[in-house]
């Protein structure tokens, strides 16, 4: 399935040691999603892959090219789908999962082992090149957020999603814009903002969030932003900052 993200399943040069894969389109409650993953090479060579999409082998031997994959990232609920498959292809990596991913997986059989728990500050693994922190304010959505600081950017799943029009069907399009989540304005859906009942607390984080000052903004599903990063979290998130 087109997802007009293609080539799909190929690692596109971000910023330096900062790639994106957009991959295949997935089916979640019967729409099409498209995916994206981030890798990024740590000063030790090795690689961290946030969100791992659909792994075929033309796309393991081009991660391979980039360097050792050495952490594989679930960072919310409901991305974790394929990182059975990386770890098969890459034994030796580490695999992290935000909160509720592991009971997520259990609850849906999927056969998949994570050795770390990701929390509200980065481990010896990736601190003091990658910050990171697991966003407040909801009990359903918790989000591991990250920031790469050499390139000045900011790695989102779903708390901001920028569906294009031009890329949906008609029933799509209609239904991105009525959950507030198309481009131009992309920002977090309507039905997970409804779960966010403590917004002092995701005030908190995305203020957080804007201090870093990100120059890009990555986003799983959708345009992502490559340039005024910070901008566009104001933008996406006026409605908690002004609120």
């Amino acid at each position: 399935m087109a997802t007009g993200y293609e080539p799909l399943n190929i690692p596109k040069p971000v910023a330096r040691d900062v790639w994106v894969i957009d991959g295949p389109a997935i089916r979640f409650f019967g729409m099409p999603f498209s995916t994206r993953a981030t890798v990024i090479r740590l000063e030790d060579g090795g690689l961290w892959v946030h969100s791992p999409t659909w792994l075929d082998d033309g796309l393991a031997d081009a991660v391979a090219a980039l360097g050792p994959v050495r952490h594989l990232v679930a960072p919310n609920w409901i991305h974790y789908a394929y990182v059975a498959d990386w770890q098969a292809r890459f034994p030796q990596a580490e695999s992290w999962a935000a909160p509720g991913v592991a009971e997520r997986a259990a609850s849906r059989g999927v056969a998949v082992r994570f050795g770390h728990a990701l929390g509200q500050e980065p481990p010896p693994d990736w601190a003091g090149e990658i910050d990171q922190m697991i966003v407040r304010g909801s009990s359903v959505h918790r989000e591991a957020v990250f920031f790469h600081r050499a390139s000045r950017t900011l790695i989102l799943t779903d708390l901001i999603e920028n569906f294009e029009p031009a890329k949906l069907s008609l029933w799509f399009r209609l239904l991105t814009r009525l959950a507030g989540n198309q481009d131009p304005n992309g920002r977090m859906p309507r039905d997970m903002k409804a779960t966010f009942r403590d917004r002092g607390a995701l005030r908190a984080d995305v203020a957080r969030m804007i201090g870093w000052g990100p120059e890009r903004v990555i986003l799983a599903h959708g345009r992502w932003y490559t340039r005024n990063g910070t901008e566009e979290l104001r933008r996406a998130f006026g409605w908690v900052l002004t609120g």
